[in-house]
């Protein structure tokens, strides 16, 4: 936070930690848990969503697959109370394994996967991936798995088989992506058995599967004076941990004068449409509910969403000092310049001048240096789930992040100091 002059100090450890829950979250459901860990931590306690709720003051979440939704009730707070969200996304882009995984060609053994997301599928080439997700299990049950070891590799097309790889590479996503993990004849079941092994689970008790593939490269600081972080799922795990960052601050200060939340949806990269995407009704589910369970009615939750602010948190893109045409000329957010606020008229961004200001006063009030950013005209612009939810709830929304390069890729880069100030920022917004 602020020193007495209103500068802000700059923490390594928030990105020390950032880099532990990079880790540790290979997969939204890996991703969740670690968020759950840290609430738990301070003071929160999950609920179920087939449960009664109460409306007593302190730190609750559900979890829900691949999404999260946590929220602190301050002491005095009614049921008109006005909520304070910040939104984010716990997917990225990779590479997922099908129902029927076992494959292979040519004697080698393979692993079949889909494309999920808008994956630069060059990225994916030639690195050591490992494994990870979720196993259904007979009893109703779920289980987690992380194998961090070199398991899969897709194999790039050697250059004397291909001279003009350097003027373009066309990969096809149906031949092109399939990993090798082995040599010999294609061994049904063996995938689902090895990874059933692993975790100490009988295979036969494993009905069902969403395993994905994640590069086993750790994150790690970049640079002469260690001022970039280089790591996977930067979009959005990076927003994911702030998020839970400041909202466990604002537990432990006792609240704001709002019921801070946090939002942490799947699927985001493939059009939120899920039950656990903001598409969805799980987040004005929640907050229905907690406001009945603090003895509101139906008036009580049109008041309490008319006075609510949202800020749609995801990475944006910095400018890339190899296309810098690519961006607007006017608009060139930096590494390490602080949180960007995103603009777009046509609404692929949700923010307008009103939450503009909102974002202002979050920043000014933690002492945070804040950018722009607006795409080119001539270059379509990506959204977020900022947008849905505005839609959905009818409630200001305000889109921010943190500019990076590589977007989207196997390893994305941002500044080391952006994770921390980005953290600060949700922080100033939630203790209004």
């Amino acid at each position: 936070m602020p020193t007495a002059d209103g500068t802000v100090l700059f923490d390594r450890s928030h990105t020390d930690d950032l880099i532990s829950y990079l880790s540790a979250s290979p997969s939204p459901y890996h991703a969740v848990a670690s968020a759950a860990a840290r609430l738990e931590k301070a003071g929160f306690r999950q609920v179920a969503e087939t449960e009664a709720w109460d409306g007593r003051p302190g730190g609750r979440y559900v979890v829900r697959g691949g999404a999260l939704i946590a929220w602190y009730v301050p002491e005095g707070a009614g049921p008109e109370t006005p909520f304070r969200i910040v939104g984010a996304h716990t997917d990225s882009p990779n590479l997922r394994v099908k129902p029927r995984p076992d494959t292979g060609a040519e004697g080698w053994r393979q692993v079949a996967v889909e494309i999920y997301g808008g994956v630069p599928l060059n990225t994916w080439l030639d690195r050591d991936l490992g494994l990870s997700g979720r196993l259904a299990l007979r009893d109703g049950s779920t289980a987690l798995v992380q194998l961090d070891e070199p398991l899969l590799r897709v194999p790039q097309l050697a250059i004397h088989l291909d001279r003009q790889v350097n003027d373009g590479m066309k990969l096809d996503r149906q031949r092109h992506l399939t990993p090798v993990w082995g040599i010999g004849p294609v061994d049904e079941g063996a995938l689902v058995e090895y990874v059933a092994g692993r975790a100490g689970i009988p295979a036969g008790e494993v009905t069902g599967w969403d395993l994905m593939v994640h590069d086993v490269q750790p994150p790690s600081y970049l640079g002469r004076d260690r001022e970039l972080l280089a790591a996977p799922r930067l979009d959005n795990l990076l927003s994911v941990h702030a998020g839970t960052a400041a909202l466990a601050a604002v537990a432990a200060a006792g609240g704001g004068s709002t019921v801070s939340v946090l939002a942490a949806f799947d699927h985001e990269e493939t059009g939120s449409e899920s039950d656990t995407g903001a598409q969805g009704p799980l987040l004005g589910n929640v907050l229905e509910r907690s406001v009945f369970a603090r003895g509101g009615s139906p008036e009580d939750r049109a008041r309490s969403l008319a006075g609510t602010v949202c800020l749609s948190s995801d990475m944006g893109h910095a400018v890339h000092p190899n296309y810098g045409e690519r961006h607007d000329p006017d608009h060139h957010p930096l590494p390490n310049g602080g949180p960007i606020l995103k603009v777009n008229v046509n609404q692929r961004y949700s923010t307008d001048a009103v939450g503009r200001a909102v974002f202002t006063a979050a920043c000014e009030r933690a002492g945070v240096p804040w950018q722009s950013f607006v795409s080119n005209n001539a270059m379509p612009c990506g959204t977020t789930i900022g947008p849905i939810t505005a839609a959905r709830l009818g409630i200001t929304t305000v889109d921010c992040g943190v500019a990076a390069l590589s977007m989207h890729s196997a390893r994305e880069l941002c500044g080391a100091d952006d994770p921390f100030l980005l953290a600060a920022a949700l922080r100033g917004f939630l203790e209004r």
